[in-house]
């Protein structure tokens, strides 16, 4: 093992190539699962990476074995030099995606096409316009769906994130798997997770058995097809038969998918966190900005990665708020 491996491979060893940075804390929506309904505290933007200080410390990453870069918030179109962020980043050899809430894709459309960012993860929790704008408190659904049908039209690469909430869009599961009919798109039905200020409990998650039973109540099982997962995955892949797009579902509560874990995730402050679920972070910004090398800080993050949502093995543990309420909320991670 070479010593640039060693640097990002955990205790258990969890090889980590895949670096997701958030580039703000600010959203131009207000998901309830998201943002917690007060809103949240925002960090002063002297303590905000520049893009300067982005590049840097993506840079120290890919030397040491990450080869795949995804940009998240918040909402990342809202940086004002989003265009100049991508640029840099492009002369980096990874493959760079964003996440992105889709209301600004109309506007960044050329840049993404002009730095071959040609992979998109859409949020998109309903297909009813009211039901949207209740749970993003905007009225936003037709921007949304215009800009989907924009990036595919474009040939984009469009994976459409769905997180799941008990009464509210469990009764759309079909539909979204029927849209993969027409569409060449990938849904990903996620569970509803536990974050600050999100008021989650297990009663409104909707989980992976659930899921399938009601895909498999609305097709034949000879149908539905289990596609090969890939080496790290997040989601559970499955297709219609004769359908343009698949769908796939991200399990984080109910059957995590811990073992090949290869993320890292830096927030828009510019601190490392080893694991969605963990509270534990490390600050990698300050020491860069007084010259300081980091390299031994994300080694050490890296080292200290639990084996299972930071500790948190059982669903059990998960209903204990002590355990996730001093994270941070999802808005301020980066998703």
């Amino acid at each position: 093992m070479t010593a640039s491996n060693t640097i990002l491979t955990d205790g258990f060893g969890r090889k980590h190539n895949y670096l997701r940075i958030s580039l703000l804390e600010k959203c131009n929506l207000r998901c309830t699962y998201c943002m917690p309904a007060d809103g949240i505290a925002l960090s002063p933007k002297a303590s905000l990476m520049t893009a300067d200080e982005i590049f840097a410390i993506a840079q120290t990453f890919v030397k040491n074995g990450v080869d795949k870069i995804r940009l998240t918030g918040g909402e990342p179109l809202l940086r004002k030099d989003f265009p100049e962020i991508v640029s840099k980043l492009s002369d980096l050899e990874v493959s760079l995606s964003i996440t992105t809430n889709g209301i600004l894709i109309d506007r960044h459309i050329e840049v993404l096409k002009q730095f071959k960012i040609k992979k998109i993860n859409l949020s998109l929790d309903t297909l009813v316009s009211s039901k949207f704008n209740s749970i993003t408190l905007r009225n936003q659904f037709d921007k949304v769906i215009n800009n989907l049908h924009l990036l595919l039209n474009n040939d984009f690469e469009v994976k459409v994130n769905v997180v799941l909430m008990k009464g509210f869009n469990d009764n759309e599961i079909v539909d979204f798997v029927k849209l993969t009919q027409f569409l060449p798109i990938s849904v990903r039905f996620i569970e509803f997770m536990p974050f600050a200020g999100n008021k989650w409990d297990r009663s409104k998650m909707v989980s992976q058995n659930e899921i399938l039973s009601l895909v498999e109540n609305s097709f034949s099982s000879n149908e539905i097809k289990k596609l090969e997962d890939e080496k790290n995955f997040t989601a559970r892949t499955y297709k219609i038969n004769n359908f343009q797009g698949n769908f796939g579902i991200i399990s984080s509560i109910t059957n995590p998918f811990c073992d090949s874990c290869n993320r890292i995730r830096l927030t828009a402050n510019g601190k490392i966190k080893n694991c969605l679920f963990s509270n534990a972070e490390t600050d990698l910004l300050t020491p860069f900005r007084n010259g300081e090398s980091i390299t031994d800080l994300i080694s050490n993050a890296i080292k200290n990665k639990k084996k299972v949502r930071a500790g948190m093995v059982s669903v059990s543990e998960m209903d204990d708020p002590k355990k996730h309420f001093d994270n941070r909320s999802m808005i301020a991670i980066g998703g």
